[in-house]
């Protein structure tokens, strides 16, 4: 970040690249809401399918079509805060539901149950975090026990893997809450950037997981978030949920996952900067949008993204076009996209 690479990268992919990656990232966070509420799963005949061997069966999914109905019908109606109001509305019913008929948490016995938490006062409302494992830092150790090339692949995979998934969520970000100039750049991306940096390693340091730019933010944005308040206020409340992790446990996913549908429908708005019949755009864009919700990864879809890019303008002499850090940016995904191939083809690991 000091040195401003990343900066330059952002500045560096193509204007409809961009549009494409924050289209993309709507349909993966509008498929990881449909997913964590259970109304997709995986299918028995197919990759996946719709509800229970294809039947929406159960209350937990009638919380998920609620909550997402109301959320639709106040946005429709242009009401401040309406992403709030459809998540608390369905809390609500979901707490009834469950002391009522006492559904329980999913399971092989019981695939109709709550997904994730169980909407239940029952037990502690307050609890202590644990900081046995706080500062517990191992620089080399996966060196040691990994092997040097097997560990420098494996650190190659995650810088790239962290470095595209913040840029690409930035990207989708930022180009929702309508922050992105003209020609595509974000202004002050020099702090975003930093600040992504310092947090990763603040979460080392803390032994928890890397710190990272969340695309769930966007139900922040499509909510109205804009200058950094809400950032901040969230901010401060997870530093309270710290001590009330069990009360916030109550609030079940199919309650709160219709919010990432709602979003992911405002972040594919941006396809309409895509000039679709360009094949040379059209192509890259596809597979940016369409691989990151099918692989599940912002990364897989970027990658695939900035490669065909560049081999179509090459193809139709257009290389001029390209910045030069496309070029370089796009080897280093090949290189990624085949390590397992190049480990198993010398011995690697």
């Amino acid at each position: 970040v000091l040195t401003g690479f990343r900066v330059a990268v952002f500045n560096a992919i193509p204007a409809a690249l961009k549009s494409a990656i924050a289209a993309g990232i709507g349909l993966f966070i509008a498929l990881i809401g449909l997913v964590d509420a259970g109304f997709v799963r995986r299918g028995t005949g197919t990759v996946v399918d719709i509800g229970i061997a294809g039947h929406l069966n159960g209350w937990p999914t009638f919380v998920f079509v609620f909550g997402l109905l109301v959320i639709s019908v106040l946005f429709a109606r242009r009401i401040k805060g309406a992403i709030l109001i459809g998540i608390v509305a369905a809390t609500v019913l979901a707490i009834i539901l469950e002391a009522v008929l006492h559904i329980g948490a999913q399971s092989d016995k019981n695939p109709e149950g709550w997904s994730l938490n169980v909407p239940s006062f029952s037990g502690k409302h307050f609890g202590w975090p644990d900081f046995k494992v706080f500062g517990d830092v191992s620089l080399f150790g996966g060196f040691s026990s990994a092997g040097v090339i097997s560990a420098i692949i494996l650190v190659f995979s995650l810088v790239l893997s962290d470095f595209f998934d913040v840029m690409g969520t930035t990207i989708g970000l930022a180009s929702e809450a309508n922050l992105l100039r003209p020609d595509g750049t974000l202004p002050r991306i020099q702090e975003v950037l930093l600040v992504d940096g310092v947090a990763a390693m603040a979460g080392g340091v803390a032994s928890a997981s890397s710190a990272t730019t969340y695309v769930e933010s966007a139900s922040g944005i499509g909510d109205g978030a804009r200058t950094g308040l809400a950032s901040i206020t969230t901010g401060l409340l997870f530093v309270v949920t710290i001590f009330l992790s069990p009360l916030a446990q109550f609030v079940p996913s199919e309650a709160a996952t219709p919010a990432l549908v709602i979003v992911g429908v405002l972040m594919m708005a941006q396809v309409r900067n895509i000039d679709f019949t360009d094949f040379t755009i059209a192509l890259p864009a596809f597979l940016a949008m369409v691989l990151m919700p099918f692989t599940y990864s912002i990364t897989n879809g970027v990658g695939a993204g900035f490669i065909s890019y560049v081999v179509l303008r090459v193809a139709i002499g257009r290389a001029r076009d390209i910045h030069p850090l496309m070029w370089g940016v796009s080897a280093a995904f090949a290189i990624y996209f085949a390590i397992e191939p190049l480990r198993h083809l010398f011995h690697i690991g």
